[in-house]
């Protein structure tokens, strides 16, 4: 029997955005690699599913990786699911991904939501060509740097930001891009979601009035190049 690791898209937020095919395989397989196993217990319980459950995130999967290729290529089938959304993105499933490849294992990826399509998308920014950049970095000096690469950059850029560090990374990205038009997606496809649109400025303001909540996501429009007449 065939070994395989499925790549499993989970809800970012509203248990309903799940697919058929998604709750199937979680059903079947012989283990779930969570990132957290009380959210994903969480999801399985909701759909009353029974799988047995193992923690792999950042601290741990260095040990876990050998384990889980180990009983892949004893047959096993093995669904890696993140947080939310669809793992290997910002977060660990990409190591085990790599390993997969690197061991020449079988991967099936079960499509699922994604907060920066989300985001995107309703953002009214151009989607033809875009550049994720997930999480800038905890330090400031981290954070300038990346944004001083993206200074030319004429593609929608897309960024993750946690609530703690959001009123730091507004002037951040005003200093550096300017006060451009942006989106800031919060709690997508939960009960609190909006959208706020403006300039990074206006963003920074409203934000000065407020305590921010939940997971963002940026969408800042592309640096925009002046035509020749």
């Amino acid at each position: 029997m065939e070994g395989c690791l499925y790549p499993v898209g989970t809800p970012i937020g509203n248990l309903k955005d799940i697919t058929i095919r998604a709750l199937e395989v979680l059903k079947d397989v012989d283990l779930i690699a969570s990132e957290d196993t009380r959210r994903t217990r969480k999801l399985l319980s909701h759909y009353g599913i029974h799988t047995s459950l193992i923690s792999f995130y950042e601290h741990n999967e260095l040990k876990r990786i050998p384990y889980i290729i180990k009983q892949i290529k004893e047959g096993k089938s093995i669904a890696i699911v993140s947080n939310a959304g669809m793992p290997g993105i910002s977060d660990p499933g990409c190591s085990l991904i790599k390993e997969a490849v690197k061991e020449g294992l079988r991967i099936v990826p079960v499509p699922g939501p994604t907060a920066l399509i989300s985001a995107l998308v309703s953002s009214g920014f151009s989607t033809n060509e875009f550049v994720f950049e997930g999480f800038l970095g905890r330090k400031k000096s981290m954070r300038l740097n990346r944004l001083k690469r993206l200074k030319d950059e004429e593609r929608t850029i897309i960024i993750y930001e946690a609530p703690h560090r959001i009123k730091k990374i507004l002037p951040e990205i005003k200093q550096i891009l300017g006060d451009r038009r942006i989106a800031v997606g919060r709690e997508i496809t939960k009960k609190f979601e909006e959208i706020l649109r403006g300039r990074v400025g206006e963003i920074e303001k409203l934000f000065e009035k407020r305590r921010p909540q939940g997971e963002f996501t940026l969408v800042i429009e592309g640096e925009k190049v002046p035509r020749n007449s």
